[in-house]
Protein backbone atom coordinates (compact mmCIF):
# COMPACT_ATOMS: atom_id res chain seq x y z
CA UNK A 1 0.00 0.00 0.00
CA UNK A 2 1.49 3.33 -0.95
CA UNK A 3 -0.73 6.61 0.05
CA UNK A 4 -0.15 9.30 -2.72
CA UNK A 5 -0.37 13.10 -1.08
CA UNK A 6 -2.00 15.70 -3.05
CA UNK A 7 -2.92 19.53 -2.98
CA UNK A 8 0.34 20.77 -2.76
CA UNK A 9 1.54 24.18 -4.40
CA UNK A 10 3.62 27.90 -4.06
CA UNK A 11 1.74 30.08 -1.57
CA UNK A 12 2.13 32.99 -0.31
CA UNK A 13 2.36 33.77 3.48
CA UNK A 14 -0.36 33.58 5.53
CA UNK A 15 -2.21 31.78 2.65
CA UNK A 16 -4.33 28.52 2.78
CA UNK A 17 -3.77 25.11 1.28
CA UNK A 18 -5.60 21.68 1.45
CA UNK A 19 -3.68 18.61 1.11
CA UNK A 20 -5.47 15.19 0.09
CA UNK A 21 -4.51 11.74 1.09
CA UNK A 22 -6.99 8.76 -0.26
CA UNK A 23 -6.14 5.48 0.60
CA UNK A 24 -7.97 1.95 -0.13
CA UNK A 25 -10.76 0.95 2.82
CA UNK A 26 -8.18 -1.85 4.41
CA UNK A 27 -5.47 0.80 4.33
CA UNK A 28 -7.62 3.35 6.46
CA UNK A 29 -9.63 0.37 8.61
CA UNK A 30 -5.87 0.76 10.26
CA UNK A 31 -7.34 3.50 12.36
CA UNK A 32 -4.44 6.35 12.75
CA UNK A 33 -3.17 8.43 10.13
CA UNK A 34 -0.69 10.67 10.00
CA UNK A 35 0.61 13.57 8.12
CA UNK A 36 4.29 14.44 8.06
CA UNK A 37 6.48 16.45 6.53
CA UNK A 38 10.45 16.81 5.16
CA UNK A 39 12.63 19.35 4.15
CA UNK A 40 15.66 18.15 2.47
CA UNK A 41 18.56 17.15 4.42
CA UNK A 42 15.82 16.77 7.70
CA UNK A 43 14.32 14.22 9.00
CA UNK A 44 10.50 13.53 8.14
CA UNK A 45 8.91 15.55 10.89
CA UNK A 46 4.96 14.64 12.71
CA UNK A 47 2.42 17.04 11.48
CA UNK A 48 -0.86 15.71 12.79
CA UNK A 49 -2.44 12.26 13.32
CA UNK A 50 -5.99 11.70 13.85
CA UNK A 51 -7.89 8.69 14.79
CA UNK A 52 -10.47 6.48 12.94
CA UNK A 53 -13.37 8.44 13.66
CA UNK A 54 -11.53 11.59 13.76
CA UNK A 55 -12.78 12.61 16.83
CA UNK A 56 -9.40 12.36 18.49
CA UNK A 57 -6.68 15.10 16.85
CA UNK A 58 -2.84 15.44 17.60
CA UNK A 59 -0.55 18.02 16.53
CA UNK A 60 2.68 18.95 16.26
CA UNK A 61 2.92 22.32 18.26
CA UNK A 62 4.69 24.35 15.36
CA UNK A 63 0.98 23.84 13.03
CA UNK A 64 -1.13 23.80 16.45
CA UNK A 65 -4.36 26.67 15.84
CA UNK A 66 -3.36 26.73 12.10
CA UNK A 67 -3.77 23.58 10.60
CA UNK A 68 -6.47 20.70 10.70
CA UNK A 69 -6.76 17.02 10.37
CA UNK A 70 -9.70 15.46 9.51
CA UNK A 71 -10.92 12.68 7.48
CA UNK A 72 -13.94 11.12 5.56
CA UNK A 73 -13.95 7.54 6.02
CA UNK A 74 -17.14 7.10 3.72
CA UNK A 75 -13.88 8.29 0.59
CA UNK A 76 -11.62 6.91 2.44
CA UNK A 77 -9.40 9.94 2.61
CA UNK A 78 -7.69 11.83 5.18
CA UNK A 79 -6.89 15.80 4.58
CA UNK A 80 -4.81 18.46 5.96
CA UNK A 81 -6.48 21.93 6.02
CA UNK A 82 -3.48 24.25 6.29
CA UNK A 83 -4.23 28.21 7.05
CA UNK A 84 -1.84 31.35 8.31
CA UNK A 85 0.75 29.29 6.51
CA UNK A 86 4.33 30.61 7.21
CA UNK A 87 7.64 30.36 5.03
CA UNK A 88 9.13 27.78 7.59
CA UNK A 89 5.94 25.06 6.66
CA UNK A 90 7.50 24.96 3.13
CA UNK A 91 8.53 20.97 2.63
CA UNK A 92 7.41 17.98 0.77
CA UNK A 93 4.36 16.87 3.16
CA UNK A 94 3.16 13.08 3.02
CA UNK A 95 0.57 11.08 4.74
CA UNK A 96 1.13 7.53 6.15
CA UNK A 97 -0.56 5.02 8.43
CA UNK A 98 0.53 4.02 11.83
CA UNK A 99 1.42 0.33 11.88
CA UNK A 100 -0.61 -0.27 15.46
CA UNK A 101 -2.73 2.24 15.82
CA UNK A 102 -1.29 4.14 18.38
CA UNK A 103 -2.76 7.32 17.97
CA UNK A 104 0.28 9.16 20.51
CA UNK A 105 3.01 7.79 18.05
CA UNK A 106 4.81 11.18 15.91
CA UNK A 107 7.98 9.22 14.74
CA UNK A 108 8.05 8.31 10.98
CA UNK A 109 9.30 4.87 11.63
CA UNK A 110 5.77 3.74 13.51
CA UNK A 111 4.21 4.57 10.32
CA UNK A 112 4.35 2.66 6.83
CA UNK A 113 2.73 3.40 3.18
CA UNK A 114 4.37 6.28 2.73
CA UNK A 115 4.11 6.91 -1.28
CA UNK A 116 5.15 9.99 -3.41
CA UNK A 117 4.59 13.53 -1.23
CA UNK A 118 3.10 17.01 -2.46
CA UNK A 119 5.71 19.83 -2.31
CA UNK A 120 4.08 22.69 -0.39
CA UNK A 121 6.52 26.23 -0.66
CA UNK A 122 5.35 29.18 1.00
CA UNK A 123 6.72 32.39 -0.60
CA UNK A 124 6.01 35.56 -1.71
Amino acid sequence: VQLQASGGGLVQPEGSLRLSCPASGRATRSGVMGWFRQVSGKEREFVASINFSGVRKNYADSVKGRFTITRDNAKNTVYLQMSSLKPEDTAVYYCGINKVGNFYQRSADDYYAWGQGTLVTVSS
